[in-house]
């Protein structure tokens, strides 16, 4: 039998009481925590499987389905990208990242919904302007954008990954405008136009008192100083190199877009009170480095990554977005003369067994023991209410925020 992989869930059931006790909680990251703990245990029920083949048993245990979980993301990602793959165009595509100072992470975590829906709109405002200034691209480009908050050592650092298509449609959607070989938009035009919006819209939502209740706000000396500090500052927005085809986006979209602050990959041991994880440093060349935090802090920083309830963190912009998304694709693919639908998803590696098998995918039950059988309901599996981690952060009536 392999030996069991530390998981951020272990650090919830073993010290998730712990820090309960040293730090606040509000009822959001309570039922994170809660269920996190009891994602595939018997907490939440199953049920069984049998082989039609062999009679080899199997017990599949029910998922939380929470979008911080790090063990639901695999089934969710493949969903998302077999609905993408048919977005996709047969051009080169770049990525863009646009970072929020850090001056402003201390409002961005008190003022989550606020401040992250501003990032998105100016982000997307300053791609949309400068890719249709006659004098860059002059033309209307499209694209996904999706937000990470947390760096490799878990400390908050938000930022935008966008991923956009090199080039876009002329003004009358006559002609394919494409991108010069190899490069997209001027960063510094990008980095001063985010600046001058995200300040733009941080000085209207104080204008108009959404900001009133942060203790920022509380003298307006101290924000005109903070604002004029950040007018003066170069922000970082970062064009990585182009990719190829959309098989390569596809790649590159699965390790980006249903990404927590942390993989159970990343955690090396949950042991006395402590937990050390891998973390890459791009200071040192990429270089992988190893950190050890307490059990609590560890989870204290988990914590702040939590988006708020019902925050979409993956947009789509210009003729990419939903309600002309399918128009402005087939007139992108009519000027480029390709075929719909250029690629397919890759196929996920993740064989969980507790979310039902696409349509095609006959793999999916398959028996693990003789690889020829496939694996029939038999039974549900009742939730066990003294499966470890079922008491935890049990929900309160007061639970609201």
């Amino acid at each position: 039998m392999s030996q069991h992989r530390p998981e951020v869930a272990d650090v919830i059931r073993d010290y998730g009481e712990q820090c309960l006790d040293l730090h606040r909680l509000t009822g959001e990251q309570r039922r994170v925590l809660r269920d996190l703990a009891r994602c595939r245990t018997a907490a939440l029920g199953g049920h069984q499987r049998v082989c039609d083949h062999c009679g080899h048993e199997q017990i599949a245990y029910n998922s939380c389905r929470n979008r911080h979980c790090p063990k639901c993301q695999g089934p969710a990602r493949r969903r998302w990208l077999e609905a993408r793959a048919a977005d996709l165009l047969e051009v080169g595509y770049f990525h863009v990242v646009f970072t929020l100072p850090h001056e402003l992470s201390s409002l961005a975590r008190r003022q989550r919904r606020i401040v992250y829906g501003l990032f998105f709109r100016a982000v997307a405002r300053t791609l949309l302007q400068v890719a249709q200034d006659p004098q860059h691209l002059g033309a209307r480009i499209g694209f996904l954008a999706v937000l990470h908050t947390w760096g490799q050592k878990l400390n908050h650092h938000p930022h935008i990954h966008c991923v956009v298509p090199g080039g876009g449609l002329s003004a009358d959607g006559t002609q394919w405008i494409p991108c010069r070989p190899g490069f997209f938009l001027p960063v510094k035009v990008l980095s001063r136009l985010l600046r001058g919006k995200m300040l733009a819209y941080l000085q209207q939502a104080v204008d108009q008192h959404a900001l009133d209740r942060d203790p920022l706000f509380a003298d307006p000396a101290a924000w005109r100083q903070l604002r004029h500090d950040l007018a003066r500052k170069e922000w970082a927005v970062y064009a990585k190199p182009p990719f190829g085809g959309p098989q390569q986006v596809l790649k590159y979209l699965a390790r980006y877009t249903h990404r927590v602050a942390i993989a159970n990959s990343r955690i090396l041991a949950v042991q006395d009170g402590q937990v050390t994880f891998r973390w890459k440093d791009y200071a040192d060349r990429g270089r992988q480095k190893t950190m050890t935090l307490d059990a609590a802090a560890f989870l204290r920083r988990f914590l702040l990554h939590l988006l708020p309830s019902g925050f979409v963190h993956i947009r789509y912009y210009g003729w990419l977005a939903h309600r002309v998304r399918r128009q402005q694709l087939a007139r992108c693919r009519l000027l480029l003369d390709q075929e719909s639908a250029p690629t397919q998803a890759p196929a996920s590696r993740d064989g969980v067994l507790t979310d039902p098998a696409p349509s095609g995918d006959s793999n999916l039950w398959r028996c693990p023991a003789c690889g020829q059988g496939r694996l029939v309901l038999v039974t549900p599996l009742d939730p066990d209410p003294c499966a470890p981690g079922a008491g935890l952060f049990p929900p309160r009536e007061y639970d609201t925020s």
